[in-house]
């Protein structure tokens, strides 16, 4: 292993998150019983709001940012893994409190580690990284609620967001008709490329205010929240599922009791982070398997380490599509 290696590490410095790429050694990084050598980790959301401050995300300064990582095992002591394994590690208090993925060796809780599924590389582990993870989670869960292709359409809202953009692969790929909302109308092209068979300008729609409006989507997997997550357990379809993990247009929604006592509609939070690990790694071994999207190389892209804080900064703005995967290799 390198005496010193490259992360980056976020600051607290008179009130506000700094985010700065330094040099470190493995005895500066959180206690954990497995060493990582990083090959590729993956710009979130959340990883969006711990660099810049604005979640108030990050619970222990300094911090090594990054939720997720993927690379191999270079030591263990735990006898679940051994040098030369290929792992994950995502999500739980990596980045946050822990020191995360943004470095080239990461030290975590070996409870926090799932083996790479056979069918995946590490790059392509990152290419979905927790975006993949919450996206296959939705799906599963969703169709653990009964959501099936034969049901009718399906909406995805915010859809060229990282999450949103690997459901819209996922649903399509298991024959589900789907439709893409977005406030993007010049990726119409780039949502059908990944198997939308519809694409909605949000600019056009009519989202309507009454307590219940036309029945229009079987399913839907939200990452807007607000008004829009509303409007949508409005307009569900009888026994409709609606799969929320996202906030970009706000915590807050207003909606009556009507759509779930008339409609029976459901509505599940996705919450990836603490995903217990039986079922974590059921998802991950569907992501390497049957969920696995057939447009990575469209959805996913490289930046280098030193560009996450401009990439974070655009994320927050709404600026970007798909996923960023940092590769260290």
């Amino acid at each position: 292993m390198s005496e010193t290696f490259q992360a980056l590490r976020v600051f607290d410095e008179g009130g506000k998150s700094v985010a700065r790429v330094v040099e470190l050694r493995l005895s500066d990084l959180a206690a954990g019983e497995v060493v990582i050598k990083t090959a590729c980790s993956s710009v979130n959301y959340k990883d969006a709001l711990a660099l810049t401050g604005a979640g108030k995300v990050i619970r222990r300064f300094p911090c090594v940012a990054g939720i997720d990582s993927a690379g191999t095992v270079v030591d263990s002591k735990d006898s679940r893994f051994k040098a030369g394994d290929a792992v994950i590690a995502t999500s739980y208090d990596l980045g946050v409190a822990h020191d995360g993925g943004f470095a080239q060796y990461v030290r975590t809780r070996a409870d926090w580690v799932v083996p790479l599924p056979r069918g995946l590389s590490l790059y392509e582990s990152m290419a979905l990284g927790t975006a993949g993870l919450t996206a296959g989670l939705a799906v599963e869960l969703a169709q653990q609620n009964d959501l099936a292709p034969a049901a009718g359409k399906v909406l995805v809202n915010g859809a060229t967001g990282g999450v949103a953009s690997l459901c819209i692969d996922m649903l399509s790929r298991l024959g589900y008709s789907v439709s893409a909302l977005t406030g993007k109308a010049t990726e119409a092209a780039y949502l059908r490329s990944l198997g939308a068979a519809e694409v909605h300008d949000r600019s056009t729609m009519e989202f309507g205010a009454r307590p219940l409006e036309k029945a229009l989507w079987a399913g839907a997997f939200d990452s807007v929240g607000g008004e829009q997550l509303g409007w949508l357990t409005r307009t569900m379809q009888q026994n409709g599922v609606i799969a929320a993990f996202g906030n970009a247009g706000g915590i807050e929604f207003k909606t009556t009791v009507l759509p779930f006592i008339l409609r029976g509609v459901r509505l599940l939070g996705i919450d990836s982070g603490y995903t217990p690990m039986p079922l974590r790694r059921k998802v991950w071994e569907r992501l390497a398997t049957d969920l696995k999207p057939r447009h990575l190389d469209t959805i996913a892209h490289r930046i280098a380490l030193a560009d996450v804080p401009g990439y974070c900064g655009e994320m927050l703005q709404g600026r970007i599509r798909g996923r960023a995967v940092v590769a260290f290799e």
